[in-house]
């Protein structure tokens, strides 16, 4: 059984909290992997520079989708993978019961330039969660997790210039950056091929609790079930920075083996001593000022879509 609905994006927006709270839910049924990126061809391995690639398993993922689904024991939850073929996608969902609402949060989607277009093409009545943030908090995000997993060590407006000098092409963490703060264009797409009461437009500011009630609403399912908040899936790791530890075990290619090899307790120990907290944790006003600028146009436009008042995002 296919989903039927999606949680597009954006990309360091909370859509990992509000994956997990809506998957408490008895009538929802969310994907073990979070981000099966199917819909995007964008994601696949060849269009990531050769630097990233490795970050794709092919072995280990055919594995996982031949693993326990019907029948069995429920699978593991993954936070991402890409599954191109149509079966193996599908199969995903084969543990569904009678769950009513049955989705996915693959947060390439929103940017994507084919996503919307193969979503209505297989699923022309889904439901389209789009959950956006402040585009300079959201790069702002983005940046520390970036610093964090160590694939940037420049300043956060040296960031900013080498994505504005990037010409996109294959991903990087130059690109797409800024891009996933691009929403007016992004979100057209979505609106001109499903209808207009088919997609939600949430906003991150406005509190994943009220969020997740609109959400139940949203996808008719029981609106008094009470979610446990208290159960926090935020990415601790974006006030961190990489030790030298990090940096030897990442060249000499150990950290992702031991990361996905060594026993949790041992994983815990070894992160404490790969990463130190970070002594900058907020964003300098003048990059805020520069970003603003830099979205104007597009937060302006996305007001006018949403018909929403968005001033605030302009400062």
């Amino acid at each position: 059984m296919p989903p039927n609905f999606f949680i597009v994006g954006a990309p360091k927006a909370g859509t990992t909290s509000l994956y997990h709270y809506l998957d408490q839910h008895p009538q929802i049924y969310m994907c073990p992997i979070k981000e099966p990126c199917h819909f995007a061809p964008e994601v696949m391995p060849e269009n990531f520079s050769p630097k990233y690639r490795g970050v794709f398993d092919a072995g280990e993922m055919q594995a996982y989708l031949r693993g326990p689904g019907r029948g069995g024991a429920a699978r593991e939850q993954r936070f991402s993978g890409y599954v191109p073929n149509w079966a193996d996608y599908l199969s995903l969902f084969e543990d569904v019961m009678d769950e009513t609402a049955i989705g996915e949060a693959s947060v390439c989607y929103l940017w994507s330039p084919n996503a919307a277009r193969n979503i209505a093409a297989r699923l022309p009545n889904a439901r389209i969660v789009a959950l956006l943030r402040h585009p300079a908090e959201r790069a702002w995000s983005q940046y520390q997790h970036c610093v964090a997993n160590g694939h940037v060590e420049k300043s956060f407006r040296q960031q900013i210039e080498a994505c504005l000098q990037s010409r996109g092409g294959q991903f990087s963490p130059a690109y797409p950056f800024l891009e996933f703060g691009l929403y007016f264009s992004q979100l057209r797409g979505y609106f001109e091929l499903f209808p207009r009461k088919n997609v939600r437009v949430c906003f991150y500011q406005d509190g994943l609790a009220s969020i997740v009630a609109d959400l139940f609403r949203f996808l008719n399912v029981d609106p008094d079930f009470q979610v446990n908040f208290a159960s926090k899936h935020l990415d601790s790791a974006t006030a961190e920075a990489p030790t030298m530890v990090y940096q030897a075990l990442r060249k000499s290619g150990l950290w992702l083996p031991l990361r996905k090899l060594a026993p949790r307790r041992i994983r815990s120990a070894l992160r404490k001593l790969a990463f130190r907290k970070r002594a900058v944790t907020s964003m300098q006003e003048e990059d805020r000022r520069f970003l603003c600028q830099y979205y104007r146009e597009d937060i302006l436009n996305l007001s006018k879509l949403l018909e929403r008042d968005l001033t605030s995002w302009l400062v």
